[in-house]
């Protein structure tokens, strides 16, 4: 059972897409097209290019805007306007997971590479609002992404995260590195199981998984 290594987390992180709601509702879809589509108009490149560059920003970077920023200059603030306009109507409100993260003992925040008033939209379609006692988005990391370490320092500095005491929900294994490393509990939020030294647990269901916790 995970509770006994739970029992001296104060604080709890969680990621947002993917995590907080189920990778079935294809939310990231609409800002990944979208996110494609801003890179082949700004460069006035094709498709497959588009794809291709983003891979290689998501490797050397962390993720499209890091790359867009480091390689051409870009002003974050009019894509993450753009990437993020998307419609959340296949999300549903999740009364069970609500119970379940408010139920948690101490502070719970949520960090994502979106923007926090993306994170905003989301929590309140879920049914999540009130919940949670801070969003942060990456432009609280000065527009750093997880999974850089120096971007997690940020926003754990501003929150007042003490690593030591929390727990870092996410479904991108990769993420879950530098919390791991600062001396988080790591939980990793997939269908899928991902092997690594960084990741404590897994969990296909995240209502599932918190109910044992308390």
């Amino acid at each position: 059972m995970p509770k006994q290594h739970f029992a001296h987390v104060t604080d709890w992180v969680f990621d947002l897409d993917n995590t907080l709601y189920p990778p079935a509702a294809r939310l990231f879809d609409q800002v990944d097209a979208r996110m494609t589509l801003f890179v082949m108009n700004m460069l006035r490149i094709d498709r497959a290019k588009a794809g291709t560059l983003r891979d290689r920003y998501w490797q050397q970077h962390g993720t499209t805007l890091a790359g867009l920023m480091a390689e051409h200059d870009l002003d974050p603030g009019p894509f993450l306007e753009i990437v993020h306009d998307i419609s959340l109507d296949h999300l549903d409100p999740d009364a069970d997971l609500a119970a379940r993260i408010r139920a948690l003992p101490g502070r719970k925040i949520v960090y994502t590479n979106g923007t926090a008033s993306y994170a905003a939209r989301v929590v309140d379609r879920r049914g999540l609002s009130g919940v949670f006692d801070a969003l942060y988005g990456v432009e609280n990391a000065g527009y750093r992404p997880k999974p850089e370490r120096a971007a997690f320092d940020s926003i754990f500095r501003q929150s007042g995260v003490t690593p030591q005491h929390a727990a870092m929900f996410e479904d991108e294994p990769r993420n879950l590195a530098a919390p791991h490393e600062m001396g988080m509990r790591t939980v990793h939020v997939a269908p899928d199981a991902f092997a690594a030294d960084h990741i404590h647990h897994h969990t296909s269901d995240l209502t599932e998984f918190l109910s044992r916790l308390v």
